[in-house]
């Protein structure tokens, strides 16, 4: 009998790192995570430091390989997801300059607005809409514009991916998936749109970014000796080019042919399906080439701050439950999920808009912000939990209906994170959408993603669609209630004109603040 072999998958989200250890059929071995800390110095801003990502990574990655019992000569490839775009600034010698700018950051929305006004041919990513202040060049002008000084330092400008590489392999590369979702890389047309970039002042900008773009699961080299250390890993393990989390989680589900919807929750919501055409509408975010699979094309929605706003009315509002969820063994999220079932559609007449981090598709607007509409004295926190899960599931179907209006009409959604725990705002999302949802073995699918891509760049596996067909199961499959998709189609429609009715209200309060 041959020895185990297993693979490995790092990925960085906003607010803690997962590892996961997968044999080659794509079962879990065991995981492990550690959390870090987001700092949000003004609204709209948040920003990281990486060096405690490091210490996070290395302490999430030791525990996984002392609990494990797997031993690290066994593990064959690793490979990486993280957020997207979180971007960074070193200098000639990879010293980093200043905190990372996180992707949920909004502070260049003045930058966001000056490249949109270029109209240059290479927005189509944007659908020819709004520039999102969550891009590249949007955050690289804010930097230039704000903090020249550290803008002139910044010999080396690249991603949280391309950081968490490098410090496994010692070489800087970028990815085919960031790149060209958020750095509007072109590759079948020749790679960086230089006319975009040199409209707005950045033209400088192109010599700093990572001179390789490589496809996801691509082998960058083995693990050094002083990551290995620090990891508790061997030496040499082939480590893949990686990928925003989200499209990583593509891979992870097995949304690696056109038709379906990867719908990976956490903190935001994102959806993402690939064609098999170019796709450019309003709306929609993309069609990015070769993102994910080499010949196909990347189409994305998403939603900024969806899991976080959940977590924020449990962390403002729901210490008064805790008693009660204890006395019946509940998490305080099942426990309210619980009580807001009790509830009618619609919440009794609360309303929520989720833009408390500015809305990402279909408006790109990033100077509107959360609102509640319909408090009476009988309202509660549990009202409030409900019409916030609500919000969130009206903003998913507003994308998708974005999504058939460009014509790709998804067939089902196919779900990862955090909200696959909870039954109650699945079916949810199902009813809303009228779309069956697909809910796999392994709800970590940004990890099982980034363990995927090393069974590649080991070479186990030739490519993403044989390797995700050979390591994803689907284990239930949640049906839509059309009773309930027809009583939910009155508050998507209000929930739709309130935005309409309130955006430019709210931009001047929003511009005032800032």
């Amino acid at each position: 009998m041959g020895k185990p072999e297993y693979v490995l998958g790092i990925d960085m989200g906003t607010t803690s790192v997962k590892v996961g250890v997968f044999d080659t059929s794509g079962a879990v071995v065991a995981s492990a995570d550690a959390a870090y800390p987001l700092y949000t110095p003004r609204s709209g801003w948040a920003e990281q430091d990486p060096d405690e990502w490091w210490a996070a990574v290395c302490k999430a990655t030791r525990e996984l390989v002392d609990n494990a019992g797997v031993n690290p000569s066994e593990i064959i490839g690793m490979g990486v997801d993280t957020t997207c775009c979180t971007v960074m600034f070193a200098d000639e010698d990879m010293n980093i300059l200043r905190p990372a700018i996180m992707w949920m950051d909004v502070r260049a929305s003045k930058q966001a607005k000056a490249i949109t006004a270029t109209d240059d041919p290479a927005l189509k990513y944007n659908g020819y809409g709004n520039v999102s202040a969550e891009s590249m060049p949007a955050k690289v002008l804010w930097v230039k514009e704000n903090e020249p000084d550290i803008y002139g330092k910044a010999a080396n400008i690249f991603e949280c991916t391309d950081w968490l590489v490098y410090k496994l392999t010692g070489r800087l590369t970028a990815s085919i998936d960031t790149t060209s979702a958020r750095w509007y890389f072109d590759r079948p047309n020749g790679g960086w749109p230089v006319s975009l970039y040199e409209s707005v002042g950045l033209g400088d900008v192109l010599n700093r970014f990572p001179k390789d773009v490589l496809d996801m699961g691509t082998n960058v080299g083995p693990l050094t000796k002083e990551a290995a250390t620090g990891l508790g890993l061997a030496e040499g393990i082939p480590v893949a080019e990686g990928g925003a989390d989200a499209f990583v989680g593509m891979v992870g589900l097995n949304v690696v042919r056109p038709g379906s919807i990867a719908m990976i929750t956490g903190t935001s919501h994102l959806h993402l399906g690939l064609t098999d055409t170019e796709l450019h509408a309003k709306g929609i975010w993309g069609s990015y080439p070769d993102a994910v699979v080499p010949g196909l094309q990347l189409i994305e929605g998403g939603q900024t701050s969806t899991g976080a706003i959940v977590d924020w009315i449990k962390t403002n509002f729901g210490a008064g439950f805790e008693a009660a969820a204890k006395a019946q063994g509940k998490r305080i999220f099942a426990y309210l999920d619980d009580e807001a079932a009790k509830l009618p559609i619609g919440a009794e007449g609360l309303i929520a808009l989720d833009y408390f981090q500015g809305n990402r598709t279909p408006y790109v607007d990033p100077d509107v912000r959360g609102m509640f509409y319909g408090f009476s004295l009988k309202h509660g926190p549990v009202h409030m939990h409900r019409a916030v899960l609500e919000a969130i599931c009206y903003g998913t179907e507003t994308i998708m209906q974005s999504f058939r209006d460009g014509g790709m009409a998804p067939d089902g959604i196919y779900i990862a994170g955090g909200a696959v725990k909870s039954r109650f705002w699945t079916q949810m999302h199902a009813d809303v959408s009228n779309l069956p949802i697909f809910v796999p073995d392994v709800t970590e699918a940004p990890c099982l993603g980034s363990a995927i891509l090393g069974s590649i760049a080991c070479g186990y596996y030739s490519g993403i669609p044989e390797a995700a067909d050979k390591m994803v199961t689907i284990r239930e499959t949640i049906e839509p209630d059309a009773e309930a998709h027809e009583a939910y189609r009155f508050y998507h429609a209000m929930y739709k004109r309130a935005y309409e009715e309130s955006m430019n209200w709210m931009h001047e309060v929003t511009t005032h603040e800032n």
